[in-house]
């Protein structure tokens, strides 16, 4: 790569959905994507534990590519760890709790609003806080969705299964009758359909996926460090898991393929 690439990562593919808003906005940034199959989810672990993963795949970046810039393009290592990364490196980084709280309240016109995110990300308070101070008026009701994330990482977004999960699930959100509803983790707009058959077509489902690509514009140019030119960027992805894996269900969530696959296993390293 000639030109210093954005790093992203995420527990698996749901990041994806974050790359590719972000390769819509500036085609000509290079980018490196980590995905951490291997140990994903995220969401029941402990803090510390996504913190540790964390700090290791961002300094893997860092050395190995030369990232100017880090996005946790995970709500739960969002949430748990986006301190401690402004710590540990040196350049910008962009999470997903700023952009999907700022998305959920411009986009709700009522005052009944949700989010729903794995139970790592729910429990952690971080979207309950933002949302207090940007909207104080608004209803907030949160529900987390254990499971959601495990049907996406084996490419299940259209079983009955998932159906029957979303209905026990999802029941705090029909009960409360929310307007606007917050795709808190990453890996959700892959299952959106199904979610959207479950709480009704009236809810507004929001994705802060484009809100956090224009967040990363905002952060490159204001940096001095965005590389507009006419050219295409680079794409490179790395997987914790099997890189077959990563090529076959990549495809078939974004019908894209995926050629340049390297998979990286950290289960031998100290984090």
């Amino acid at each position: 790569m000639q030109k210093r690439p954005v790093g992203i990562f995420d527990s698996g593919f749901g990041g994806l959905t974050v790359l590719k808003a972000i390769v819509d906005l500036m085609p000509y940034e290079d980018i490196v994507y980590f995905g951490d199959s291997a140990r994903y989810p995220y969401g029941p672990k402990s803090k510390g534990e996504v913190t540790s993963f964390s700090l290791q795949i961002v300094k893997y970046l860092k050395d190995l590519y030369d990232v100017k810039m880090v996005v946790v393009a995970c709500n739960t290592a969002s949430a748990f760890a986006l301190a401690e990364l402004e710590r540990a490196f040196d350049g910008p980084i962009v999470g997903m709790i700023e952009p999907g709280a700022r998305s959920l309240v411009s986009s709700a016109d009522g005052d009944s609003i949700g989010v729903i995110g794995t139970l790592g990300t729910i429990s952690s308070g971080a979207y309950q806080e933002r949302i207090a101070q940007l909207a104080p008026q608004k209803h907030l009701t949160c529900a987390a969705t254990p499971g959601f994330v495990e049907f996406v990482e084996r490419g299940e977004v259209n079983s009955e299964q998932l159906v029957v999960l979303a209905e026990r699930l999802l029941r705090p959100i029909i009960d409360r009758k929310v307007e606007s509803l917050l795709l808190g983790c990453t890996h959700y707009p892959f299952i959106a359909r199904v979610i959207s058959q479950v709480v009704g077509e009236e809810t507004i489902l929001v994705s802060s996926s484009e809100e956090t690509a224009f967040q990363v514009r905002r952060d490159l140019i204001d940096g001095g460090i965005d590389e507009k030119d006419d050219s295409f960027g680079l794409i490179r992805c790395i997987t914790s898991g099997d890189a077959q894996d990563f090529r076959r269900i990549g495809k078939l969530l974004l019908d894209i393929d995926f050629e340049d696959i390297i998979s990286r296993s950290f289960e031998s390293d100290n984090p």
